[in-house]
């Protein structure tokens, strides 16, 4: 018989770490990285941040180690052991052929007419990511649709991610290769890794995770999630056929707290109560 296995890739802001409005238990993130450090969990970070945000956010929050790293929305992906962060070169060159030749600094000039578009600091763009700052008080759905035209009329095959800080209120508006979102760059993982689809589980809570969390990829969408996201992944996993694969994680008190990592390990042993029989942690409230 097939020894169970779990490749578990999360989100980090707000899915994570507890850095959103709503408290985190006092035991979620120990019994995390407990769970983590089993031998059949490899777990990998999928996360908008750039690398030495998501190392700094693991020394500063007391996050477990990942075994890989999906980082700056999809774009980079890097293998970790001892210490060491390799890039995948082969991911990168998958993903290239989608700007067709086009460079970050001539797109960049491309969308220079649309002045509502703030561009971020450069410490939060690379080769492959485009980023900016739009206003909430802004028709986002209008904006990114002259983004996609001008893109479009220049022969580059883009994804346009949508996502808000909350805590700084305002938006964050990514311009990607088509293949570099956080759902291609976890399918290439689970295909190098041969890993099978019940094998893989995502947790997230954003805008920009909701390409994933409305896939066939089994999904934990965390109870501190706000309203908004949780009604737009519910009304997308079932247009997109796929209701089963997305669990809410829940505050019900006859279950686990379901805020941050606490949703995530509720929503893992939703899926593999393999897991949840032979897992050390306690239950969360």
């Amino acid at each position: 018989m097939k020894e169970p296995k779990l490749l578990l890739c999360t989100d980090m802001d707000r899915t994570i770490i507890p850095n959103g409005f709503q408290p985190e238990p006092p035991e979620a993130r120990r019994e995390f990285n407990r769970f983590c450090g089993r031998p059949d969990v490899k777990l990998v970070y999928v996360t908008g941040r750039h690398v030495s945000l998501v190392k700094r956010a693991i020394k500063n929050y007391a996050l477990p180690e990942p075994d890989f790293a999906i980082t700056d929305v999809g774009t980079k992906i890097y293998q970790i052991g001892k210490g060491s962060w390799q890039q995948m070169a082969d991911w990168e060159a998958e993903i290239d052929q989608d700007w067709h030749g086009k460079t970050h600094a001539q797109l960049k000039t491309i969308l220079k007419p649309i002045s509502e578009l703030r561009l971020q600091e450069s410490s939060k763009q690379n080769t492959h990511k485009l980023s900016y700052y739009l206003p909430l008080y802004l028709d986002k759905d209008s904006i990114i649709a002259r983004i996609e035209a001008f893109l479009s009329e220049a022969g580059v095959e883009a994804s346009i991610l949508w996502s808000v800080d909350e805590p700084k209120n305002i938006g964050l508006l990514d311009v990607l290769p088509q293949n570099a979102t956080k759902l291609h760059a976890i399918n290439f993982l689970q295909n190098k890794l041969g890993y099978d689809l019940k094998e893989v589980i995502f947790a997230g809570d954003s805008g920009n995770d909701l390409p994933v969390l409305t896939s066939q990829i089994q999904s934990v969408l965390v109870a501190n999630a706000s309203d908004e996201i949780k009604k737009a992944a519910q009304q997308l996993s079932q247009h997109n056929g796929h209701p089963d694969a997305l669990y809410l994680a829940s505050n019900d008190p006859h279950q686990h707290n379901g805020n941050y990592s606490a949703g995530v390990l509720q929503g893992v042993f939703h899926y593999s109560p393999y897991f949840a029989e032979t897992s050390n942690t306690e239950k969360l409230s």
